[in-house]
Formats: C-alpha cells, sequence, structure tokens
C-alpha cells in the first residue's frame, strides 16, 4: 500500500493548475483518482433527539478503455453508527416488529453500492472557457450490512447518469447526478428496493483554492407512502484544495435541513464533512 502512494505520488505533474485541479476533483466523472471519506452525521431521527453517523468510503478510479472513452467506477461503503429511531410506545412496538435491534445503539457496515459511468475522455465545449461532460452507466448494491437494520438484505441494481458543467467565465461547475434501483435477489422476507437517487451540485470557485459548495442528497423510496418516501434538503457549505507535503487534498464542510423527511426514520438535518486525498493521473 505504502509503495502504491508513493507510486501515485511520483505520478502527480509538478505544474498541474491547482484551478484545474479544483474542477477536476468537483467532476463525479473527472479523470482523476480520488479517495474521498465523507462522514455525514445526521440529526433528529424520527421524533427523537437521536443521531446516526454515516461515514462513506467511495475511492474513485478511472479506467482508460480508448483515447475516447473511460470507465469511471466507485463503489461506496457506508461505516453507520445508528442510535433507535423511535422512543416510548412506538420504540416498544417496533421491537416487537423488528426485535431488540430496534432500540439499541448500532453500529457496522451498510450496503455497498457500486456506480460505474461510461463517459468520453474529453469535454464537449459549449463556449470558451466552457465544457460539458456525461457519463452512464450501471450501479450496483449488494446486501454486505453487518445488522438487518443497516441495510435492504437485498441485491438490487439500475441505471444511472451523471451531467458537469465547468464554465470557468462565469467561476462555476456544476451539474448533477441521478440514479434508480430496484431488487433482483435477495431475503425474500425482506421489502422489495425501488429507489431514486438524486443529487444536483453547484460550486462557486474563489481565489486561493477555495469555493463555495451546494450538493444536496435527494432521495425517493418508490415502495413506501407518500409521507414516508422523499428526503429533501436544502443547505451548503465551504470547501478548498490545498496540499499537505506533495499531497493534494480537497475539503469541504457543509450543512443541510430537511425540508421533506419521512416521518418515522427521517432527519432533522444534516452535518456533513469530506476529506478527499487527490491523485492527478500523468
Amino acid at each position: 500500500m505504502a509503495a502504491l502512494t508513493v507510486g501515485l505520488l511520483m505520478a502527480i505533474p509538478a505544474a498541474y493548475a491547482q484551478e484545474d485541479l479544483r474542477a477536476a476533483a468537483q467532476n463525479p466523472i473527472g479523470n482523476l483518482i480520488s479517495l474521498p471519506f465523507q462522514d455525514n452525521l445526521n440529526f433528529g431521527l424520527g421524533d427523537t433527539d437521536n443521531v446516526q453517523n454515516v461515514l462513506n468510503i467511495q475511492p474513485v478510479y478511472p479506467i482508460h478503455l480508448s483515447d475516447s472513452w473511460n470507465l469511471i467506477t466507485r463503489p461506496i461503503l457506508p461505516v453507520i453508527y445508528q442510535e433507535p429511531f423511535f422512543a416510548g410506545e412506538e420504540l416498544e412496538e417496533a421491537e416487537e416488529i423488528l426485535g431488540d435491534d430496534a432500540g439499541r445503539n448500532l453500529f457496522g457496515l451498510g450496503d455497498l453500492t457500486w456506480e460505474n459511468f461510461f463517459s468520453p475522455r474529453e469535454p464537449t465545449e459549449l463556449a470558451p472557457g466552457v465544457g460539458l461532460v456525461w457519463g452512464v452507466g450501471p450501479v450496483l448494491q449488494s446486501p454486505t450490512a453487518t445488522n438487518d437494520l443497516l441495510g435492504t438484505g437485498k441485491w438490487s441494481a439500475g441505471p444511472a447518469f451523471v451531467v458537469f458543467l465547468d464554465a470557468k467565465p462565469l467561476h462555476i461547475t456544476t451539474g448533477f447526478l441521478i440514479f434508480n434501483i430496484w431488487s433482483f435477489a435477495g431475503d425474500d422476507d425482506r421489502a422489495d428496493v425501488d429507489a431514486m437517487t438524486l443529487q444536483p451540485f453547484l460550486n462557486y470557485n474563489l481565489p486561493e483554492g477555495w469555493y463555495l459548495t451546494s450538493s444536496p442528497l435527494m432521495t425517493a423510496n418508490w415502495e413506501v407512502d407518500e409521507d414516508e418516501r422523499w428526503t429533501v434538503p436544502i443547505g451548503g457549505g465551504f470547501g478548498r484544495i490545498f496540499k499537505i507535503g506533495d499531497q493534494p487534498i480537497n475539503a469541504n464542510l457543509a450543512a443541510y435541513y430537511n425540508v421533506v423527511t419521512p416521518d418515522t426514520t427521517g432527519a432533522d438535518w444534516q452535518l456533513r464533512a469530506q476529506w478527499t486525498f487527490l491523485f492527478p493521473e500523468r
């Protein structure tokens, strides 16, 4: 592992422009090896004051398929600490249905989600300094959760699409990622999966590597009633590209309030911190 890290650091171009590195880091399908650690702290679960912490480990690796195409692959493994969603009589009812774990603090792995995008290697130039990149591909979710309450118990898959726009004259990068997955195998006693994830993002780039950012994660569970279906957050934060020694880092901090959230299992708001090791390619 140490040898691999040293090799990647040696591959970083000395003259790699900070602005180009920042734009590549903000691009979900950028031609850039990276290792993000994204920590999401969710407050006010259900009708309680309890919290949930989800650390997403999500390395990104571009594979050069040809002179024209890349395959961007990103596995996302959540490490979860979760307090009960219920209290009082509701907790007693939940324990009767879900077992004693419904009333316990849980810690373990969630389901592994593997995102893959086929994307052109070169952006489409829409205007001077304005480039558009897109990607499409499959998403696979596997039941790796270490506790039933931390995952779905199902194998699920579906299509994904992403668009990234870099408007250098406006100092803006923006776009969105969307996918929907359906279960096709797994525990027959668990609920079917039919779920959408939509993540728009907007970054306003400032001098010296700083930027303002908003990247709310919207979700919809089509298998449940409308009052339990949607999570719609609003908010944002700030970040910066910098170096520790020769190692480029992308760090950001943001807060989001859920204007719509599931009645029984949703959170009121979220604090998100991300630390990403960047490895620009040759």
